[in-house]
């Protein structure tokens, strides 16, 4: 009996022992399900953090250069190894610098015109002189009504983020109004107004401030060449700098594209930009028709008459070739080219667009230099996402002009000059500055059989020895700011000191 009960005990006490493990085993799981969820859900949360930071945070790809290094913002290369369908991706993190404070006086709303390269100087100089009012700066709206009649707007062509947050330290930057303000300027109580030409930044303060108090919001429209080349302050022109080459960072696609055209130029070799500005607008508003037909100068006549913001209406092309004031012709820059020994067999890349008289005046060019590229040829099908959008086009043009071995303008317009200040910046990059008056001399003595080929070449050298770029100061006009050497192609107070030094 004792040995059955004992048995029986036993019996009954194994029955709970195994209860006891199966509650504990399925509590363990429990426990486990409960950790597993918790650290999905915790890296879920991980994951859209990382998301919303990056963008409000993006990515720095280098340090200022130059004397725009700022201490307070250093950029730092975090390798964050991701598996992810069997590649490793990068990430990257950025400190940005701490935000300014000050006593805001009001809102300041612009609206830029012209092409993408006066936008990009009028935007330089905008942020310039928010910060220096002490008022917030409403992103800049982007000319459509031009003769491109390009609807992209600023976050189509700059990262918008990366420019308001690498700018914090300087200027507070807003994508829209509060609001309140905004139904405001919605029902019409906006003031509004273009700034006067090459002003600095006194008449900024006594005239524009207290409309900005007064109104707390004031629109700026036509806002090209409305600070002054010289005579400002040096922390104003290093900021105009600081916008230029640091915050106005094109988008990721067009920098993306940008820097492919760049690999597969470079994979054939040296090459050459050739900023030619024999496009129909520009004959049409210069009234240069040299090598046209009766035909075609009438044409260009009358695309003239059609827009009435080109002031000048009868022109004497002669007369304006001779005075330099034309684009050099296709025909007059090959022989231009191989004067100053541009190897033949050197890529010779188009930046502008379509030129006017199509293949037959491109002959003389493609016949001399071969290797005569678009960014159309080279990425056909890459570019679909950027037609009919000319200042996205002409981003890709601007890339590709600062990476190139050397760059010559044919016309001294917007692009040629800040392209040119851009690669002084970047260490004078070799830029050859056509002296065109004297160009057009030699071309017609060549062509009349009074100057020989070798004369002409020699002469052409010999005059731009000196026009390739090297560093110089900007010329002062005092009472003539119209008249003087333009401050984004000769950036020199942010040049590197030891350059300009010297001069």
């Amino acid at each position: 009996m004792e040995v059955r009960r004992a048995s029986d005990e036993m019996g009954s006490g194994g029955g709970g022992g195994k209860y006891e493990k199966a509650r504990h085993s399925s509590s363990a799981r429990v426990k486990l399900w409960v950790a597993r969820a918790s650290t999905v859900l915790l890296w879920t949360c991980v994951v859209h953090l990382a998301a919303y930071r990056e963008l409000w945070a993006p990515s720095v790809l280098t340090r200022w250069p130059g004397c725009l290094n700022q201490p307070h913002v250093v950029p730092e290369e975090v390798a964050v190894a991701v598996a992810d369908a069997g590649q490793r991706q990068a990430a990257r993190a950025v400190v940005l610098p701490p935000k300014r404070i000050y006593k805001n006086n009001g809102y300041l709303m612009v609206s830029c015109n012209g092409g993408l390269n006066q936008m990009r100087a009028a935007i330089c100089d905008m942020v310039t002189i928010a910060r220096y009012l002490n008022v917030t700066l409403i992103v800049p709206e982007l000319d459509k009504a031009s003769f491109w009649a390009d609807p992209s707007d600023f976050q189509d062509i700059f990262d918008v983020d990366y420019f308001i947050a690498s700018l914090r330290d300087e200027v507070r930057i807003l994508r829209q109004l509060p609001p309140r303000l905004k139904r405001r300027v919605e029902m019409g109580f906006l003031r509004s107004l273009p700034p006067v030409s090459w002003s600095d930044i006194a008449y900024y303060h006594h005239q524009i401030l207290p409309l900005i108090k007064k109104y707390k919001v004031i629109h700026l429209n036509r806002t090209d060449a409305r600070l002054a080349n010289n005579g400002l302050p040096m922390e104003i022109q290093k900021l105009r700098c600081r916008v230029n080459y640091n915050a106005l960072r094109f988008t990721p696609e067009i920098e993306n594209l940008g820097r492919r055209l760049v690999q597969v130029l470079r994979r054939n070799g040296p090459f050459v930009v050739l900023h030619l500005r024999y496009e129909m607008d520009m004959l049409a508003f210069s009234g240069c028709t040299h090598g046209c037909s009766n035909m075609e100068a009438e044409e260009l006549t009358k695309m003239r008459y059609a827009y009435p913001w080109w002031k000048e209406k009868v022109i004497d092309s002669d007369a304006k070739r001779k005075d330099g004031l034309c684009p050099l012709t296709p025909e007059e820059t090959a022989l231009v080219l191989q004067a100053l020994g541009i190897d033949r067999s050197y890529q010779i890349y188009i930046a502008a667009g379509e030129m006017y008289g199509g293949q037959r005046r491109m002959a003389a060019l493609t016949l001399a230099y071969p290797n005569v590229v678009r960014k159309e040829t080279l990425l056909p099908s890459e570019l679909s996402l950027f037609q009919n959008h000319s200042s996205q086009m002409a981003a890709l043009d601007y890339m590709v002009s600062l990476e190139s071995d050397i760059f010559i303008p044919t016309y001294d317009g917007n692009m040629a000059k800040v392209v040119e200040g851009h690669r002084r910046y970047l260490g004078f990059k070799k830029t050859v500055l056509l002296d065109r008056r004297h160009i057009v001399e030699l071309v017609d003595e060549y062509r009349n059989g009074t100057l020989s080929w070798t004369d002409f070449s020699s002469a052409v050298m010999a005059s731009h020895i000196s026009r390739m770029g090297e560093p110089s100061r900007r010329q002062m006009i005092p009472d003539k700011p119209k008249e003087e050497d333009y401050f984004y192609a000769n950036p020199h107070e942010c040049l590197p000191a030891e350059d300009i030094s010297v001069l």
